[in-house]
Protein backbone atom coordinates (compact mmCIF):
# COMPACT_ATOMS: atom_id res chain seq x y z
CA UNK A 1 0.00 0.00 0.00
CA UNK A 2 1.62 3.21 -1.16
CA UNK A 3 -0.29 6.23 0.00
CA UNK A 4 0.35 9.90 0.35
CA UNK A 5 -0.36 12.06 3.35
CA UNK A 6 -3.74 13.66 3.77
CA UNK A 7 -2.13 17.08 3.29
CA UNK A 8 -0.46 16.00 0.03
CA UNK A 9 -3.75 14.46 -1.14
CA UNK A 10 -5.62 17.71 -0.38
CA UNK A 11 -3.00 19.73 -2.30
CA UNK A 12 -3.21 17.33 -5.24
CA UNK A 13 -7.00 17.51 -5.25
CA UNK A 14 -6.80 21.30 -5.21
CA UNK A 15 -4.73 21.35 -8.41
CA UNK A 16 -7.75 20.07 -10.32
CA UNK A 17 -10.72 21.12 -8.19
CA UNK A 18 -11.75 24.59 -7.09
CA UNK A 19 -15.55 24.37 -6.96
CA UNK A 20 -16.69 24.51 -3.31
CA UNK A 21 -19.30 21.81 -3.99
CA UNK A 22 -16.70 19.37 -5.31
CA UNK A 23 -14.30 20.10 -2.46
CA UNK A 24 -17.07 19.62 0.11
CA UNK A 25 -18.12 16.35 -1.53
CA UNK A 26 -14.50 15.15 -1.39
CA UNK A 27 -14.29 15.97 2.33
CA UNK A 28 -17.65 14.29 2.97
CA UNK A 29 -16.60 11.09 1.23
CA UNK A 30 -13.24 11.21 3.03
CA UNK A 31 -15.01 11.32 6.39
CA UNK A 32 -17.46 8.60 5.41
CA UNK A 33 -14.62 6.35 4.31
CA UNK A 34 -12.76 6.87 7.60
CA UNK A 35 -15.92 6.04 9.55
CA UNK A 36 -16.43 2.85 7.54
CA UNK A 37 -12.78 1.87 8.03
CA UNK A 38 -13.34 2.02 11.78
CA UNK A 39 -16.75 0.36 11.62
CA UNK A 40 -15.56 -2.54 9.47
CA UNK A 41 -12.40 -3.30 11.43
CA UNK A 42 -9.84 -1.49 9.28
CA UNK A 43 -8.89 1.22 11.78
CA UNK A 44 -5.20 0.75 11.02
CA UNK A 45 -5.95 1.78 7.42
CA UNK A 46 -8.28 4.65 8.37
CA UNK A 47 -6.11 7.38 6.82
CA UNK A 48 -5.62 5.33 3.66
CA UNK A 49 -9.38 4.89 3.27
CA UNK A 50 -9.78 8.63 3.85
CA UNK A 51 -7.22 9.55 1.18
CA UNK A 52 -9.03 7.33 -1.32
CA UNK A 53 -12.30 9.06 -0.45
CA UNK A 54 -10.72 12.49 -0.72
CA UNK A 55 -9.22 11.80 -4.15
CA UNK A 56 -12.03 9.73 -5.67
CA UNK A 57 -13.34 12.50 -7.96
CA UNK A 58 -10.00 14.16 -8.71
CA UNK A 59 -10.70 14.28 -12.45
CA UNK A 60 -14.42 15.07 -12.35
CA UNK A 61 -14.33 18.87 -12.29
CA UNK A 62 -11.88 19.42 -15.15
CA UNK A 63 -12.49 16.22 -17.11
CA UNK A 64 -16.12 15.16 -16.55
CA UNK A 65 -16.24 13.28 -19.86
CA UNK A 66 -13.15 11.29 -18.83
CA UNK A 67 -14.15 10.63 -15.22
CA UNK A 68 -12.15 7.73 -13.74
CA UNK A 69 -10.19 7.49 -17.00
CA UNK A 70 -8.12 10.66 -16.54
CA UNK A 71 -7.60 10.03 -12.81
CA UNK A 72 -4.68 7.57 -13.18
CA UNK A 73 -2.59 10.16 -15.02
CA UNK A 74 -3.34 12.90 -12.47
CA UNK A 75 -2.76 10.61 -9.51
CA UNK A 76 0.51 9.16 -10.86
CA UNK A 77 1.78 12.69 -11.49
CA UNK A 78 1.03 13.38 -7.83
CA UNK A 79 3.00 10.35 -6.64
CA UNK A 80 0.00 8.23 -5.70
CA UNK A 81 0.41 4.44 -5.65
CA UNK A 82 -1.33 2.02 -7.98
CA UNK A 83 -3.51 0.63 -5.17
CA UNK A 84 -5.04 4.06 -4.57
CA UNK A 85 -5.43 4.56 -8.32
CA UNK A 86 -7.27 1.24 -8.64
CA UNK A 87 -9.52 2.12 -5.70
CA UNK A 88 -10.31 5.60 -7.07
CA UNK A 89 -11.05 4.29 -10.55
CA UNK A 90 -13.15 1.36 -9.33
CA UNK A 91 -15.91 3.69 -8.17
CA UNK A 92 -16.67 4.26 -11.87
CA UNK A 93 -17.27 0.54 -12.45
CA UNK A 94 -19.72 -0.09 -15.31
CA UNK A 95 -20.27 3.68 -15.58
CA UNK A 96 -17.04 4.95 -17.11
CA UNK A 97 -14.53 2.11 -16.58
CA UNK A 98 -14.48 -1.68 -16.27
CA UNK A 99 -12.37 -1.69 -13.09
CA UNK A 100 -14.36 -3.72 -10.59
CA UNK A 101 -14.31 -2.85 -6.90
CA UNK A 102 -12.51 -5.78 -5.26
CA UNK A 103 -11.41 -4.80 -1.76
CA UNK A 104 -14.11 -4.04 0.81
CA UNK A 105 -12.89 -0.42 0.85
CA UNK A 106 -13.49 -0.10 -2.89
CA UNK A 107 -16.98 -1.55 -2.53
CA UNK A 108 -17.77 0.95 0.23
CA UNK A 109 -16.56 3.83 -1.96
CA UNK A 110 -18.66 2.61 -4.87
CA UNK A 111 -21.76 2.28 -2.68
CA UNK A 112 -21.39 5.37 -0.52
CA UNK A 113 -20.28 7.95 -3.09
CA UNK A 114 -23.67 8.36 -4.76
CA UNK A 115 -25.51 7.80 -1.51
CA UNK A 116 -23.79 10.73 0.25
CA UNK A 117 -25.27 13.04 -2.39
CA UNK A 118 -28.76 11.67 -1.86
CA UNK A 119 -28.43 11.90 1.92
CA UNK A 120 -27.17 15.51 1.77
CA UNK A 121 -30.04 16.46 -0.51
CA UNK A 122 -32.53 14.83 1.88
CA UNK A 123 -30.93 16.59 4.86
CA UNK A 124 -31.19 19.97 3.14
CA UNK A 125 -34.95 19.48 2.82
CA UNK A 126 -35.29 19.28 6.61
CA UNK A 127 -35.84 22.35 8.80
CA UNK A 128 -32.50 21.61 10.53
CA UNK A 129 -30.67 21.25 7.17
CA UNK A 130 -28.62 18.58 8.96
CA UNK A 131 -27.97 14.85 8.93
CA UNK A 132 -28.07 14.88 12.75
CA UNK A 133 -31.84 14.33 12.86
CA UNK A 134 -32.20 12.59 9.50
CA UNK A 135 -33.83 9.17 9.69
CA UNK A 136 -33.69 6.11 7.48
CA UNK A 137 -37.38 6.40 6.55
CA UNK A 138 -36.87 9.94 5.21
CA UNK A 139 -33.97 8.87 3.01
CA UNK A 140 -35.87 5.80 1.79
CA UNK A 141 -38.83 7.98 0.82
CA UNK A 142 -36.54 10.31 -1.15
CA UNK A 143 -34.75 7.28 -2.64
CA UNK A 144 -38.06 6.11 -4.14
CA UNK A 145 -38.76 9.53 -5.67
CA UNK A 146 -36.93 9.39 -9.00
CA UNK A 147 -36.95 13.15 -9.57
CA UNK A 148 -35.39 13.90 -6.18
CA UNK A 149 -31.59 14.30 -6.41
CA UNK A 150 -31.91 12.82 -9.88
CA UNK A 151 -28.14 12.93 -10.38
CA UNK A 152 -27.66 10.34 -7.64
CA UNK A 153 -27.94 6.93 -9.28
CA UNK A 154 -30.22 4.63 -7.35
CA UNK A 155 -28.96 1.75 -9.47
CA UNK A 156 -25.35 2.37 -8.38
CA UNK A 157 -26.41 2.63 -4.73
CA UNK A 158 -28.30 -0.67 -4.99
CA UNK A 159 -25.41 -2.36 -6.82
CA UNK A 160 -23.06 -1.09 -4.14
CA UNK A 161 -25.17 -2.58 -1.37
CA UNK A 162 -25.23 -5.88 -3.29
CA UNK A 163 -21.43 -5.80 -3.79
CA UNK A 164 -21.06 -5.44 -0.03
CA UNK A 165 -23.66 -8.15 0.63
CA UNK A 166 -25.76 -5.68 2.63
CA UNK A 167 -29.41 -4.78 2.62
CA UNK A 168 -30.05 -1.31 1.21
CA UNK A 169 -31.39 -0.18 4.60
CA UNK A 170 -28.11 -1.19 6.25
CA UNK A 171 -26.06 0.80 3.73
CA UNK A 172 -28.26 3.87 4.16
CA UNK A 173 -28.26 3.67 7.97
CA UNK A 174 -24.50 3.24 8.17
CA UNK A 175 -23.87 6.06 5.71
CA UNK A 176 -26.10 8.42 7.67
CA UNK A 177 -24.12 7.55 10.82
CA UNK A 178 -20.87 8.03 8.94
CA UNK A 179 -21.98 11.46 7.72
CA UNK A 180 -23.02 12.45 11.23
CA UNK A 181 -19.57 11.57 12.53
CA UNK A 182 -17.87 14.08 10.25
CA UNK A 183 -14.92 11.74 9.83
Amino acid sequence: MKTISREAAWDLLGRYNQEPFHLQHARTVEGVMKWFADDLGYSDDREYWGVVGLLHDIDFEEYPQEHCRKAPELLRAGGVGEDVIHAVCSHGFELTVDIKPEHEMEKVLYAADELTGLIWAAALMRPSKSVEDLELKSVKKKFKTAGFAAGCSREVIQKGAALLGWELDTLIEKTILAMRSGG
